[in-house]
């Protein structure tokens, strides 16, 4: 038997950040279901194109998607 990669009874150094979840998650889900219905039936589609893409930076990735959704508001 192999020794495992990470020491599972170490604890980590600090936390970074904590999720806090909404009073009411069924709420929040719906509302975004109804704002997601809302934006196809104005738009007919998502204007992202559908794939895989990959980028060497968040920055990129953020550039891109700016193109691509300036490009969607100009057609």
């Amino acid at each position: 038997m192999t020794e495992p990669f990470i020491n599972c009874e170490e604890q980590p150094d600090r936390t970074v950040g904590r999720r806090q979840l909404p009073a009411d998650c069924f709420e929040t889900g719906m509302r975004l279901q109804e704002a997601m219905g809302e934006y196809l039936q104005a738009f007919g589609h998502l204007p992202l194109p559908r794939g895989v893409f990959r980028f060497q930076t968040h920055e990129e990735a953020d550039e891109w998607m700016l193109k691509m959704l300036a490009r969607h508001r100009k057609s």
